[in-house]
C-alpha cells in the first residue's frame, strides 16, 4: 500500500506563521496576553499568600486543641478540672448521628460535596448581600470554619479570608470528611466556659455527648453561632427554643429529620440544668488549689492548664467530706458566739478611723443592723485550718484551708504561719526524752521569769493559775503547765536541743533557742504541725507529706510519680513513750482535751494535744490515732483579734477535732487499732511523792512507761519510812 506523503514544516516556519497572524490580527493578543497575566499574578499571590499557612506538621500538631485536666481523688473521683477552654476530646464514632447530622444541616448542608470552599454558596450569598444592601449570610464552610478556628486568626479582612479558603483546600486534602466534622464539633465554644460538644453536654445537660436526645443536640447545634448571645438559654429561655427549632427544621429540609418527629421533638422544654457558678461547689478547693501551685512550679501555668494531664492525688473525699460536715456544723455557731460577745463588750470601736468614742456614737452603730453584720463579717470572720493525714506513708488526705475559698483563696493550711501556744510542748518534751530523761522526771511548778529575743523579761503562769510542788513531765503534759515546761527547758539546758528537734521534724518556720520557744512563741506552718504529729503515730518515722501520687500526660505516660519516704527523726521507744505521755490530755481526768472522750464520743486509742496562744488569739488541737493524724486551727486573719475569754483551744479547735476523727475512722471503716508497743520498753509503778519505782509502801503510785535503761531507781523515803515503822512496832512486842 502506497503511503500518503506527510508534509513536513520546520518549526521555525511554525513561529513565523503565528507571529504573522499577530502581526495580521493585533487586537486579538490583549484578551491572552490579560488572561496569562492574570494567571501569573494569581500564581504569585496564592504563593505569598500561602507562605503564612502552616505546612502539614503544623497542621497535625494543631489538630491537638486545648485540653481539660483533670484532678483525680484517691478514691477515683474528679475533684476538679483545669482549662483554658473547656474542651474534652471525643471521637466521631461517640458524637451521636443526629448531632452530627444536626452540625451539617444547620452550617454547611453541602459538606460532604464540596472541597473546602462552596463557590456556589459563595455566589448565592453574594447576590443575597448586593440585594439586601448589607449582610444577611455568610459563605464560610464548616471547613473553613475549622481552619479559622484552628489555624488562623479571625480578622475580618481580605488576606485573611483568602488564607482561610487556601487552608481549606488544605485541610479537605489532609483529612476525611469525618476528620474534619469530628475537629469541628471538639471545638466549638458553647456557652458556660465549654468548648467541644462533650464539654456542652455536661455543662448544659449534665450528660455525656452520646447520651443526648435530639432535641437537646439540636439545642447545643444552635449555639455555634452566637454562645453567649442572644439565643443561650442563661439570656432567653424562649428565644433558646425557638433557635432550636430552627435546627430542627433545617434537618427536615435535608432529610435527617421526619416532619412528624419534628412535630413531637419541637414541642418539648430545654432540660438544661441549672448553671453552677460557685467555687464552693468544687471538693477540697484549697487542696486543689495547692496541688495546682505545686505543679505550676514544675511545668508552667500555661502548660498546666492546656496540656490535658491527669494529676492522681492523695485525697480521698470521704474523709474531706467529714472535714467539710464538721467544720461546718461547727464555725457557724462558734461565729455567733464570737461576734455577740465582740459587741457585749463593745471590741469594735477601734474598727472606726476615728474610733468610735461616745455612747451615742456606739448606740448608733449597733442601732443599725445592717452596718453591724457588714462589718462583723469584713473585720471578724473566724477562719479555720484543717488537714488530715495518713500517718504511714504522708498522704494528705483532708485539708480545708479558710472558710470559704471564693471569697479568700489564701491557704491558712499551707501559706500561714501562726504561734501554736502549747501545741508545740511535745516538740520540747520529745527533746528530754532523747536526752534519756524519763516521763517521770520532775521539775518544780513554780513561778519562773523568761528572758524574751527582745531583752525584756516575762514571767509566764499556768493556764489554771495554780503552782505547786515537784511535778513530772507527764502531768506536765496532760494539764499543759507552762511554769513545768519552761524549767524543764531551764533545767536541761534544752533550747538549741528543741531547735534541732523541731528541724527533724520537718518545721521549716524559724525556730529560736530561747526559753520561751518551749511555749510555742515561734510561728508554724499548720501542715507541717501535723506532719510533725504523724511523727508520734509512725514510729518515729516522719513521712514527708505527700498530695500528688503521679501525673499522666493526655496519652497516659507517666510523667511524675511520687513514692512516700522520710527519715526516722525519733527512735521507736521514744516515739511509743511520748505517744503514752499524749494520751493524757485525752484519757485523763484533767486533761486538757478530756471533752474527746465524754462530750464527742470519740473513745479510740488516741493522743495529742491542745494549744493556746495569749489573749486567746489563737485556739489549736493537734491529734492523732495509729491510722490517722489530723490538726485544726481556729483564729482571726487579723492577728490583733480575740477569740474572746478563756476560748481555749480545747473549747474551740477539739470540738472539731473529735468529731471529724470520729467520723472518719468510722466513715473508712477503720479497724480499731492500738499504739503497737516497740522492744526496750518498760513498765513500772511510780510513786506519786518521789516519782521513783514504787514499792509496797508507796501511798501513792500509778503506772509508767519507760525506754529501757531510763528508769528511776527505787523509792527509797518510804522503803525508810516502813524501816521505821518496823523498828517501832518491834520495840513495843519486845
Amino acid at each position: 500500500m502506497k503511503r500518503k506523503r506527510r508534509d513536513t514544516v520546520s518549526t521555525g516556519e511554525k513561529i513565523n506563521k503565528s507571529l504573522g497572524f499577530f502581526i495580521r490580527h493585533p487586537w486579538t493578543i490583549y484578551p491572552i496576553a490579560g488572561l496569562m497575566l492574570a494567571i501569573l499574578l494569581g500564581g504569585v499571590a496564592i504563593f505569598i499568600l500561602s507562605r503564612d499557612l502552616p505546612d502539614l506538621a503544623e497542621l497535625e500538631r494543631a489538630s491537638d486543641p486545648l485540653l481539660v485536666t483533670k484532678i483525680y481523688s484517691a478514691d477515683g473521683k474528679v475533684i476538679d478540672e483545669l482549662y483554658k477552654e473547656k474542651r474534652i476530646i471525643v471521637p466521631i464514632d461517640r458524637i451521636p448521628v443526629h448531632l452530627q447530622q444536626a452540625a451539617v444541616a444547620s452550617e454547611d448542608h453541602r459538606f460532604y460535596s464540596h472541597w473546602g470552599v462552596d463557590f456556589k454558596r459563595i455566589l448565592k450569598v453574594a447576590y443575597q448581600n448586593i440585594t439586601h444592601f448589607r449582610i444577611v449570610a455568610g459563605a464560610s464552610t464548616l471547613t473553613q470554619q475549622v481552619a479559622r478556628r484552628v489555624y488562623l486568626h479571625s480578622d475580618k479582612t481580605i488576606i485573611r479570608k483568602l488564607q482561610e479558603q487556601l487552608t481549606s483546600l488544605q485541610i479537605e486534602r489532609t483529612y476525611s470528611k469525618s476528620e474534619i466534622l469530628e475537629m469541628y464539633l471538639n471545638r466549638m465554644t458553647l456557652g458556660r466556659g465549654a468548648h467541644g460538644v462533650q464539654a456542652a453536654a455536661k455543662a448544659w445537660f449534665g450528660k455525656n455527648v452520646g447520651e443526648l436526645t435530639i432535641e437537646e443536640s439540636a439545642m447545643i447545634v444552635g449555639l455555634f453561632q452566637l454562645p453567649y448571645g442572644y439565643y443561650s438559654p442563661d439570656r432567653d429561655t424562649t428565644k433558646a427554643i425557638k433557635r432550636r427549632n430552627v435546627v430542627l427544621g433545617t434537618m427536615v429540609t435535608a432529610g435527617y429529620l421526619t416532619q412528624a418527629k419534628y412535630d413531637s421533638v419541637s414541642q418539648r422544654p430545654l432540660g438544661v440544668i441549672a448553671k453552677n457558678t460557685s467555687a464552693a461547689s468544687k471538693i477540697a478547693p484549697y487542696f486543689c488549689e495547692h496541688v495546682i501551685k505545686e505543679l505550676s512550679k514544675k511545668y508552667g501555668r500555661r502548660r498546666l492548664f492546656t496540656d490535658g494531664f491527669k494529676i492522681y492525688t492523695t485525697l480521698d473525699t470521704r474523709v474531706q467530706a467529714c472535714a467539710d460536715s464538721t467544720v461546718n456544723s461547727w464555725m457557724p455557731e462558734l461565729e455567733l458566739s464570737i461576734h455577740n460577745e465582740i459587741l457585749k463588750k463593745k471590741r469594735f470601736v477601734n474598727w472606726f478611723n476615728p474610733s468610735l468614742e461616745t455612747e451615742e456614737e456606739i448606740e448608733a452603730f449597733l442601732a443599725d443592723t445592717v452596718l453591724v453584720d457588714s462589718m462583723l463579717t469584713e473585720k471578724a470572720t473566724v477562719q479555720v485550718a484543717m488537714t488530715a493525714i495518713d500517718p504511714t506513708n504522708g498522704y494528705i488526705l483532708a485539708m480545708i484551708g479558710g472558710r470559704d475559698f471564693a471569697k479568700s483563696p489564701f491557704n491558712r493550711v499551707t501559706q500561714m504561719a501562726r504561734q501554736p501556744g502549747s501545741s508545740f510542748k511535745p516538740i520540747v518534751y520529745t527533746t528530754a526524752l532523747d536526752n534519756g530523761y524519763p516521763p517521770s522526771f520532775s521539775v518544780l511548778n513554780v513561778p519562773v521569769t523568761v528572758q524574751l529575743p527582745d531583752g525584756t523579761r516575762w514571767t509566764p503562769g499556768n493556764y489554771d493559775l495554780t503552782t505547786g510542788g515537784r511535778t513530772a513531765m507527764r502531768e506536765g503534759i496532760y494539764r499543759s503547765l507552762n511554769l513545768v515546761t519552761v524549767r524543764l527547758v531551764q533545767a536541761l539546758q534544752m533550747q538549741y536541743g528543741i531547735v534541732e528537734t523541731a528541724k527533724r521534724f520537718g518545721l521549716t518556720t524559724k525556730v529560736n533557742p530561747y526559753d520561751a520557744t518551749a511555749l510555742g512563741s515561734d510561728v508554724v506552718i499548720p501542715l507541717e504541725m501535723v506532719s510533725a504529729f504523724s511523727v508520734f503515730a509512725n514510729k518515729g518515722v516522719r513521712m514527708t507529706p505527700i498530695a500528688i501520687v503521679r501525673v499522666e500526660d493526655k496519652d497516659g505516660n507517666i510523667i511524675e510519680e511520687s513514692i512516700p519516704g522520710g527519715p526516722p527523726v525519733i527512735s521507736a521507744e521514744t516515739a511509743y513513750v511520748m505517744t503514752d505521755i499524749l494520751r493524757g490530755p485525752l484519757d485523763h481526768p484533767r486533761g486538757t482535751a478530756r471533752r474527746a472522750r465524754w462530750m464527742f464520743h470519740f473513745n479510740r486509742p488516741a493522743a495529742g494535744k491542745t494549744g493556746t496562744t495569749n489573749d486567746y488569739r489563737n485556739a489549736w488541737f493537734m491529734g492523732f490515732t495509729p491510722q490517722l493524724a489530723a490538726g485544726v486551727w481556729v483564729g482571726f486573719d487579723d492577728e490583733r483579734l480575740t477569740l474572746g475569754d478563756d476560748r481555749t483551744g480545747g473549747k474551740i479547735a477539739l470540738p472539731i477535732w473529735a468529731p471529724f476523727m470520729k467520723m472518719a475512722h468510722d466513715t473508712l471503716g477503720l479497724p480499731l487499732a492500738e499504739f503497737e508497743e516497740p522492744p526496750n520498753i518498760e513498765h513500772h509503778r511510780i510513786c506519786r511523792e518521789t516519782y521513783k519505782i514504787a514499792n509496797s509502801a508507796c501511798p501513792d503510785a500509778y503506772d509508767e512507761v519507760f525506754i529501757s535503761g531510763t528508769a528511776p531507781d527505787s523509792c527509797d523515803v518510804h522503803d525508810r519510812i516502813r524501816d521505821t515503822r518496823d523498828r517501832h512496832r518491834n520495840r513495843r512486842i519486845y
